[in-house]
């Protein structure tokens, strides 16, 4: 339950940045770029919170 609420946590992180930068005037070839960045770091943020690789970019939660 509690890889649940720390996946929960971090996806709702992620999507407030996203939003926030999704929110900047960047050029269109930055703009690509930066979303296949945060793509592969919600990729990683879901394999380290269920084990698959260590986590240790990722801060501990205690709920």
């Amino acid at each position: 339950m509690d890889i649940i609420i720390n996946l929960i946590v971090y996806l709702v992180i992620l999507g407030l940045i996203w939003w926030l930068v999704s929110l900047l005037p960047l050029p269109s070839p930055i703009a690509g770029i930066v979303r296949v960045l945060f793509i592969i770091l919600l990729i990683m943020v879901v394999l380290a919170v269920f084990g698959i690789i260590p986590g240790g970019f990722l801060p501990r939660l205690n709920l």
